[in-house]
């Protein structure tokens, strides 16, 4: 007897993605491409410190390990970077990645200042190759719901907008003096400032005031150390939205978002790791995540599986995936969320409100791919 002859689709050849930058975020984001993305490939790991990459790269099963970034972007195989070094690398990659032709995601900030991060963004824009930022909350199914809803006009048209972020912590940091200046709003807020960008999509921030204290660690404010921080925006379509943010929440790691609009109101996030609540003699309880790979597991892994459907559909000429409402976060969203970051910076130096810069239009030109 003989085999029944099927005849089934050819199955699309693996993204081969190469990771450059192999610390906790990034050995993280390699675990995500190489156990939970169907159709992606971990084929390279880049890092200064090769004894880091050669362990995440044996771990994962990555084939190629290399100490020097340029060995990724030369290497014909690879069809997309993740970009998870150092922020003050970031942008300087991008556009020597975007120059080889190879897609990019980037961990936030993409750039440290806009003059560096127009001209990555340039770079892509020239080198016709898709970006996207890791703004990972846009991909929390929470946020998502919300977003949908605002999507949809449920919510009305909003006015007032709320975004949180409370690391976890002991009530100290130990490590506090070796935080880079500025990290409260350059890779904390920045976050938040995305959630409200894309919460109130269409309308332009164009006014902020900050201000900011070292509550957790006093004995460091001097050194111009900052963890608590309190922002308004103030946008072009009247809305007014608050930003805060602390280092140390003894309960666990909190993120929350909300919008209130002229039909009502709709909130994400929640400080309990589920809606399972306790209650004994003790009193009520829940537990709480600790980690933002806990909270956010899910949403780091669906931004790298947005990123790599798109590069597929690029590469094998097919039209890029798309929702019901705008997801990627892309070169428009990082250079708005960093204009927010450095006019709150301004802000608290001046004690004053400060106007965000808008970004040029040949720059907003084109987004994303």
């Amino acid at each position: 007897m003989a085999y029944i002859e099927q005849h089934t689709l050819q199955a699309s050849v693996p993204v081969r993605l190469g990771l450059i930058g192999s610390g906790w975020m990034g050995a993280f984001h390699g675990e995500s491409i190489a156990r939970r993305i169907p159709g992606a490939v971990l084929a390279a790991v880049a890092d200064p410190n090769v004894e880091s990459a050669s362990s995440v790269a044996a771990q994962l099963g990555a084939a190629k390990v290399t100490a020097d970034a340029a060995d990724i972007l030369a290497d014909p195989d690879i069809d997309a970077v993740i970009i998870a070094s150092p922020a003050r690398f970031h942008a300087d990659l991008i556009s020597r990645a975007a120059a080889a032709g190879k897609h990019v995601f980037c961990e936030k900030p993409a750039g440290q200042s806009l003059a560096e991060l127009d001209a990555a963004l340039l770079a892509v824009e020239n080198g016709g190759v898709h970006f996207q930022i890791g703004f990972n909350r846009r991909y929390a199914a929470d946020f998502q719901a919300a977003k949908k809803d605002l999507a949809e006009g449920i919510v009305g048209e909003p006015q007032l907008l709320r975004s949180l972020t409370r690391d976890p912590g002991t009530g100290s940091i130990g490590h506090a003096a070796r935080i880079p200046a500025w990290t409260i709003f350059l890779e904390t807020l920045i976050h938040d400032f995305d959630t409200l960008n894309w919460f109130n999509e269409g309308a332009e921030p164009v006014e902020v005031y900050a201000v900011a204290d070292a509550l957790v660690e006093p004995g460091l404010r001097d050194q111009g150390f900052l963890d608590t921080a309190v922002v308004t925006i103030r946008y072009s379509n009247g809305a007014l939205a608050v930003a805060e943010a602390n280092f140390s929440a003894l309960y666990g790691y909190d993120v929350r978002g909300e919008v209130f609009g002229s039909k009502g109101m709709v909130q994400a996030g929640r400080p309990t790791e589920t809606a399972a609540l306790r209650f004994t003699a003790d009193g009520l309880s829940a537990d709480t995540p600790r980690l933002n790979v806990e909270l956010f597991r899910d949403a780091y892994t669906d931004e790298l599986a947005d990123f790599t459907a798109t590069v597929r559909a690029l590469r094998d000429g097919d039209v890029p995936p798309s929702g019901a409402f705008t997801l990627t976060p892309g070169a428009s969203d990082a250079h708005r969320a960093l204009a927010i970051a450095l006019a709150c910076i301004e802000s608290v130096q001046q004690g004053r409100p400060v106007a965000v810069p808008a970004r040029a239009a040949a720059g907003a030109a084109k987004d994303g791919a």
